[in-house]
């Protein structure tokens, strides 16, 4: 296969591959070429095996340094999160570096205040001086419209996460966080439960206010009575949650149940139970959200509702690095019951 040369301290030098070499001898398009390179799902076997055979018979090597050149973008995925939940940050991170294996890809992980005045200012610069290739938008600054807006003025791609539909298919990845919720709290009442609390999340968090808008659903659905002393609300943390049980059992009749909007706050309950020692299952049940480790390494294991944001952490990212591929990906997530020992009939 002939290449085009050239002349170094006058030898002629071997020719280097590019990318235009090997979608010639493969027959297929310079996108199909890229696509491989970056280990896109969204390639049939045998084109892909194809073309990897052209690039290792050529010898090609990619070269990020020009591509980034040409693009005037460089080969980094930025991560921006204002959360209070640590281990939602890494299970997202997961999903992500799963999906970037083996590509010219890396993550940059950068935390903001949503509470700054200059939050879009210092976002700006971040982005304008790293050169980023897009952006993935943690809850709950993904749902900040303005943020987007910015991702789409700089020519960033962007994909938000969110409980609810807060973009086009092409820029979210979404949870039915009201439904697995409502669901939950059915559970709950189906097994006779009839005086259920609930630990809800922060306020200026959409997940909390799908995940509590879920849970009055349920009970209103069911005639229950759902009044201030059964509702208290905590910040995603393992304090928050223990001192938000400790409100709701000072309501008389104690609740026989505990839905918590993560497992972080049930955790907590499931603390300030034992310092009052209120046993679980038989005394109160308890259901937490998000099925962090923490659920199943409890005493009792905790039952929990699957929050899938692995998968949906790997979506997003799949979105971000193939745009004109983003639409095939998966942007609708559901969440599952996982049944433990921390739920029984009410005592």
């Amino acid at each position: 296969m002939a290449l085009s040369g050239g002349r170094e301290n006058g030898r002629t030098r071997d020719p280097q591959p590019t990318i235009n070499d090997v979608a010639r001898v493969a027959g297929v398009s310079k996108k199909t070429v890229s696509r491989v390179i970056n280990r896109s799902p969204l390639l049939n076997e045998e084109t892909r095996k194809k073309v990897e055979s052209v690039i290792a018979e050529l010898g090609y090597v990619p070269n990020p340094q020009a591509r980034a050149l040409a693009l005037r973008r460089n080969f980094l995925i930025g991560l921006l999160h204002d959360n209070p939940n640590a281990q939602m940050v890494l299970n997202f991170q997961e999903g992500v570096l799963e999906a970037i294996r083996d590509t010219e890809f890396a993550l940059v992980v950068r935390p903001v205040d949503r509470h700054s005045p200059d939050m879009l200012e210092d976002v700006r610069k971040f982005l304008e001086q790293q050169r980023l290739f897009g952006v993935l938008l943690l809850p709950p600054i993904s749902e900040n419209d303005a943020l987007a807006e910015l991702c789409r003025e700089l020519g960033c791609g962007y994909v938000r996460m969110g409980s609810a539909q807060l973009d086009d298919d092409s820029h979210i990845v979404a949870s039915n966080d009201r439904d697995a919720v409502r669901a939950a709290t059915e559970y709950l009442i189906e097994l006779g439960h009839r005086r259920i609390g609930l630990v809800a999340g922060p306020d200026g968090f959409r997940s909390a206010r799908e995940r509590q808008e879920g849970f009055l659903e349920a009970m209103a659905k069911h005639g229950l009575a759902c009044g201030p002393e059964l509702i208290a609300r905590g910040s995603y943390t393992f304090e928050t949650g223990r001192a938000a049980a400790e409100r709701l059992f000072e309501a008389n009749p104690r609740p026989t149940a505990i839905f918590a909007s993560n497992d972080e706050m049930a955790a907590g309950v499931l603390q300030a139970a034992r310092q009052r020692e209120i046993s679980v299952p038989e005394e109160l049940s308890l259901i937490g959200f998000d099925d962090t480790p923490i659920a199943a390494h409890i005493w009792p294991p905790m039952t929990t509702v699957r929050w899938p944001i692995v998968s949906m952490a790997r979506a997003a990212a799949l979105k971000l690095i193939h745009p004109l591929d983003a639409e095939k990906q998966p942007a609708h997530f559901l969440s599952d019951l996982v049944r433990r020992a921390s739920v029984a009939p009410p005592p």
